[in-house]
């Protein structure tokens, strides 16, 4: 039988979860929140409210598949060290700093586990589309299980054995930094286009932009239907948050010398979303006031 536990049932880790059970797995699951238990529970996988437990179950082969926030990994992974046996293989499907997937493969191959360091994309959609799967470690351990790889990826073949530990996540994160200068222009170019001078519908603009343009894509499909389910976007706040990837991917760039201006502007867009009352701006305004006596707006005056 083939059998897979997984740590972290959020949304990624639950839609990977009710994927491979439709394809025939076992899926045994475990999550802290009880919440989230209950939403495995409901979706016919055997939810485990201790580890210990959870390892206990399996019948043959153990597979463990993390699937929690980069920041919760090393603590899931120390949790369940005590009741890990030699040839046992953990995969990290989170979105993981690839120097941390390089330590944590090196730690646990010290006690005989083996350690994939896999990226995962195609967000919740993955889970009836497939997901696109960016896999680093041991090839052989990749060999061992590849039709747990080919069970969830999109068409069958939409993963890829991209070399040692490390890899998998290495380009998950150039991926996500990819990503981030993809949306920063199609946003742009969709402000320009809704202050222009031309009452245009941009709902239809990117209808036809997915009908065969250079530039239709998946992000572009979500464009139209961003622009269906919130209209002018007017109760969006213009607030960008980012989780970590394009950070990674631009200090990774200062340190091999290599130039990003796409991304490393979008990155720092987002960061410029979240200041409500930049400093920089009223800065600026002052600076206009002193040498040209420019004038100066007050907070409390109307635009």
């Amino acid at each position: 039988m083939r059998e897979i536990g997984i740590l972290g049932l959020g949304r990624m880790g639950l839609g990977i979860g009710r994927r491979l059970k439709k394809k025939g797995w076992r899926v045994l699951g475990y999550d802290r929140s009880g919440e989230a238990r209950k939403r495995g529970e409901e979706s016919g996988i055997e939810v485990f409210e201790d580890l210990e437990f959870l390892c206990g179950e399996f019948s043959g082969e153990r597979v463990f598949w993390i699937m929690v926030p980069h920041t919760a990994v090393d603590e899931v992974i120390s949790s369940l060290k005590p009741h890990l046996f030699e040839g046992d293989i953990v995969v990290d499907g989170g979105n993981s700093y690839y120097r941390d997937s390089m330590r944590r493969a090196k730690e646990l191959s010290r006690i005989g586990v083996h350690f994939l360091d896999v990226g995962v994309s195609g967000g919740v959609w993955g889970e009836e589309e497939g997901y696109c799967l960016m896999i680093g470690g041991e090839e052989e351990v990749f060999r061992k299980i590849e039709g747990l790889f080919k069970d969830l990826a999109y068409g069958g073949d939409g993963y890829a054995y991209l070399g040692r530990s490390g890899s998998g996540h290495f380009v998950k994160m150039v991926h996500n930094g990819i990503e981030y200068g993809m949306m920063q222009a199609i946003a742009e170019g969709f402000e320009l286009m809704k202050e222009c001078e031309f009452e245009l519908d941009l709902k239809e603009v990117a209808r036809v932009f997915r009908k065969g343009s250079v530039i239709r894509s998946w992000l572009m499909d979500l464009t139209e239907k961003a622009l269906e389910d919130f209209g002018d976007l007017e109760g969006i706040a213009p607030y960008v948050e980012d989780s970590g990837e394009g950070r990674w991917t631009v200090q990774t760039a200062v340190e091999l010398g290599v130039p990003l201006w796409v991304i490393a502007g979008s990155l720092f867009t987002r960061f410029r979303s979240r200041q409500e009352r930049s400093f920089r701006d009223r800065l600026l305004a002052a600076l206009r006031f002193e040498f040209g006596r420019h004038p100066v707006r007050r907070e409390d005056e109307e635009v």
